[in-house]
C-alpha cells in the first residue's frame, strides 16, 4: 500500500502570475514569487503544499507551465534544505489519459502525491459505479500515489458516497482524500471507520475548511488542506497543534477566530486568497481569465475586523 501525506497542515497554494508583455494579454508564471511563498509557508510550520489544485487554477495552467511550477518549487524546497518536503499535485481534468499524463509530468517535477478531482461534466448520469470505475482506471496507471479530490461545488455538484470511498480505500495507489464541503458525516464515516483499508497510516482524510478543523481531528482526520494558512499559515498550525495536544479551550477560541476568517476563503475563493496573500504578506498576483483579480476597497473592509485579529495572531507565534 501506498503511504499517504504525513498528517497537519497544507496549503492549497495560488498559482501566482505576473502581468503579461505578450498581445494576448495572458498573465504568465511568476516562479521566483512562487517558490518564495512556499518557502515562507514551510518555515512557518505548514507540513506541505498542494499546488495546481482548485486553488493553483489548475484549469487555466498548461502542462508545460506545470512542469515548470512544479519543477522550479522542488528546487528551491532542495535548495533550501527541505529535500523531501511534501509536495501534492492537483489534477482537475474529465479523461482518464489526460489525467495519467499530469499526473506523470508532476512525478517527474518532484511532486510525490496526485489530488484528483471528480470528473462532473456528465453530473447527470455518473453513477458510484461509474466514479470508482474512473478512480480505479486512474490508480491503477498513475505514477503517483493518488488522494481523491471531493469539492461538489467545483466539480457540478458530484457526491462520492461514503461507500464508494470505502471501495476504493483498498486500492493500493490510493492512500486518502481531501474533503471540501460541510458533510461532517462523511468526514466521521472515514476518518473513524474500524476498516483496516482505511487505517490512517493507509488512507488518510483531510478537510478543505479550516473551519471544520476542531470536529475533524476530533474524529481521526489527518489534517487540513487550508486556504487560510496560505496567510496565516502559523495560526492555522497553532490550531492544529493545540487540539492533537488535547488544549479544547484554546483551540476553541482559537477555532471561532479562524472560522470568521475562512468566511474570506469561502466567500471569494482564489480571488480572496489571492487578496489575503498580497494584502498580508505582499506578494501580489494576477488571475487568469475568466477570474479577475482583486477585491473592491468597499468588500476588503468587511474583513478587516477579522484580519486584524489573526494578524495579531500570527505576530505573536513569530
Amino acid at each position: 500500500m501506498a503511504a499517504p501525506p504525513p498528517p497537519g497542515i497544507y496549503v492549497p497554494v495560488p498559482t501566482f502570475f505576473s502581468k503579461s508583455e505578450s498581445e494576448d494579454g495572458i498573465p504568465e508564471l511568476d516562479v521566483a514569487t512562487q517558490t518564495k511563498h512556499a518557502l515562507h509557508l514551510a518555515s512557518s510550520g505548514i507540513r506541505g503544499l498542494v499546488l495546481l489544485g482548485s486553488t493553483g487554477e489548475a484549469i487555466a495552467v498548461t502542462n508545460s507551465e506545470r512542469k515548470t511550477l512544479l519543477s522550479h518549487v522542488r528546487q528551491g524546497m532542495d535548495k533550501a534544505g527541505r529535500k523531501d518536503y511534501p509536495i501534492i499535485a492537483g489534477t482537475a481534468t474529465q479523461g482518464i489519459e489526460d489525467t495519467i499524463t499530469q499526473l506523470q509530468i508532476s512525478k517527474d517535477a518532484g511532486a510525490q502525491w496526485g489530488l484528483v478531482l471528480a470528473p462532473g461534466f456528465f453530473a447527470t448520469c455518473i453513477t458510484q459505479e461509474g466514479l470508482k470505475n474512473w478512480y480505479t482506471a486512474i490508480a491503477n496507471r498513475s505514477p503517483l500515489p493518488i488522494l481523491i479530490y471531493h469539492y461538489p461545488a467545483v466539480s457540478n455538484s458530484i457526491v462520492l458516497s461514503a461507500s464508494t470511498f470505502t471501495a476504493l480505500s483498498s486500492h493500493p495507489n490510493i492512500c486518502g482524500a481531501k474533503l471540501s464541503h460541510g458533510d461532517l458525516s462523511l468526514h466521521t464515516q472515514l476518518a473513524a471507520s474500524p476498516l483496516p483499508s482505511m487505517a490512517h497510516d493507509q488512507f488518510a482524510t483531510f478537510t478543505g475548511l479550516g473551519q471544520q478543523l476542531l470536529p475533524v481531528l476530533t474524529v481521526g482526520g489527518a489534517g487540513a488542506i487550508d486556504g487560510l494558512a496560505a496567510f496565516f499559515p502559523k495560526t492555522v498550525v497553532r490550531l492544529y497543534e493545540l487540539i492533537k495536544k488535547g488544549d479544547v479551550a484554546e483551540a476553541r477560541e482559537l477555532q471561532e477566530i479562524v472560522a470568521r476568517g475562512e468566511g474570506l476563503v469561502v466567500g471569494h475563493g482564489v480571488v480572496g486568497v489571492k487578496e489575503g496573500v498580497r494584502r498580508v504578506l505582499g506578494w501580489d498576483s494576477e488571475c487568469r481569465l475568466p477570474l479577475v483579480k482583486g477585491l473592491r476597497e468597499e468588500q476588503w473592509d468587511e474583513w478587516k475586523g477579522v484580519v486584524g485579529e489573526l494578524e495579531k495572531v500570527e505576530k505573536g507565534l513569530s
